[in-house]
């Protein structure tokens, strides 16, 4: 027959070692770092980044999962329902958390409700390039030309409702023209067609406009950031370049899932911080046309809301309906 002495002791020594094991420091498993897109894209590239760097700083492994699809949505879903204990993080960017709600576009979670931003990454500003075949030295010939024509030239995206096709309508915006739209499904047949002439203009990515720069097939005429680029010193902000208040930078960011405990956003955001930082990171990055930002997680929020303004302003302005 059990005692209820020894019962007593027994049920004390499970809750003790409970408590020993609710106790253990953060983390003490494996991380899992969800890219919502493909391999091989600047969000991928830049999660890969900071997956090496970041699970040595907080002492375990930390595994990367491509989830894509949905434009982003499929793999912010997977975090947004995993459990708030900090073992699964997301790398997101304007797309998923700022452009997705600012269209309208029904999404499988709430940008804001369903997740707790931990840290602002990195900028990444666009390039204006216009085709080699076309007279444009700079912003202010290519501005005097659409206002002799307007609705002549045209500018080309990798689809309606694209981050690509809002860079360029936040332009016609505020330089005050008229653009037509052509969209395509990817970037690489609007290169084709923008190389021979067949579209006037496009903003993309510095990195993406990259081999069609070097072979003279196009022409940079200024970027979005609010300073010029390291990849391109000597092409001027579009600001510089007579367009002012045009400063359109992609933010790359994590997020945990909503109610994540905020001791375990801390520590996220602290080594994050630290890590970006590092001139190794800042250079990495940089060779993605990309600067590091950092700060508090408080601060990415209000960078998150103030994006969706900005772009809700611009769809709405704009017409943009997404197919």
């Amino acid at each position: 027959m059990i005692r209820p002495v020894f019962l007593t002791f027994l049920a004390l020594a499970t809750l003790c070692a409970a408590g020993v094991a609710t106790a253990q420091p953060y983390p003490n498993r494996p991380l899992r770092l969800v890219i919502p897109f493909p391999p091989g894209g600047a969000t991928d590239i830049i999660g890969r980044i900071l997956a090496q760097k970041l699970g040595p700083a907080l002492g375990q492994n930390m595994l990367v999962e491509n989830k894509p699809g949905a434009g982003g949505a499929i793999g912010s879903d997977t975090v947004a329902k995993s459990a708030p204990d900090g073992y699964t993080i997301l790398i997101g960017t304007s797309s998923t958390h700022s452009v997705g709600p600012a269209l309208g576009v029904k999404l499988p979670y709430d940008a804001v409700r369903d997740f707790a931003p931990v840290v602002h990454l990195s900028d990444a500003p666009r390039v204006l390039v216009v085709s080699s075949t076309l007279p444009f030295k700079n912003v202010s010939e290519l501005i005097a030309a659409t206002r002799a024509r307007p609705g002549a030239y045209n500018y080309s995206s990798s689809g309606v409702g694209t981050t690509v096709q809002l860079s360029a309508e936040a332009f016609k915006l505020a330089a005050k023209i008229d653009l037509t739209h052509i969209p395509y499904k990817g970037t690489a047949l609007a290169f084709t067609d923008l190389a021979t002439g067949q579209v006037a203009l496009m903003f993309d990515s510095i990195v993406s406009v990259q081999p069609s720069l070097k072979s003279g097939k196009v022409r940079a005429l200024g970027v979005t950031s609010a300073r010029r680029s390291q990849l391109m010193p000597d092409v001027p902000t579009m600001v510089e370049a007579g367009v002012p208040g045009l400063i359109d930078e992609t933010y790359f960011g994590l997020w945990a899932p909503a109610g994540t405990p905020p001791a375990v956003i801390a520590k996220l955001n602290a080594e994050t911080n630290r890590i970006l930082q590092g001139a190794e990171m800042k250079e990495q990055l940089a060779q993605q046309g990309a600067l590091p930002v950092g700060g508090t997680a408080q601060e990415f929020a209000g960078r998150i809301a103030s994006e969706t303004v900005k772009w809700s302003r611009v769809v709405r302005e704009a017409g943009i309906r997404p197919e």
